[in-house]
């Protein structure tokens, strides 16, 4: 008995798991971080452009 739990305070297997899913989890946060940035920067640059050709169709009517 004394050996079992010997062994499983020294198996680092669970260990890593939690590292890995921690590392993956502070990944998936940044990346919705820029992807959020990066769709407001996008929907900014699509807004100027829809205007630009609004105001070229009207000048052209």
């Amino acid at each position: 008995m004394k050996n079992t739990i010997q062994q499983f305070l020294r198996e680092e297997d669970g260990v890593a798991a939690i590292e890995y899913a921690l590392l993956a989890g502070l990944i998936a946060v940044a990346i919705i971080g820029t992807v959020t940035t990066m769709s407001t920067s996008l929907k900014g640059v699509f807004t100027t452009i829809s205007n630009s050709l609004a105001a070229i169709t009207t000048a052209a009517a």
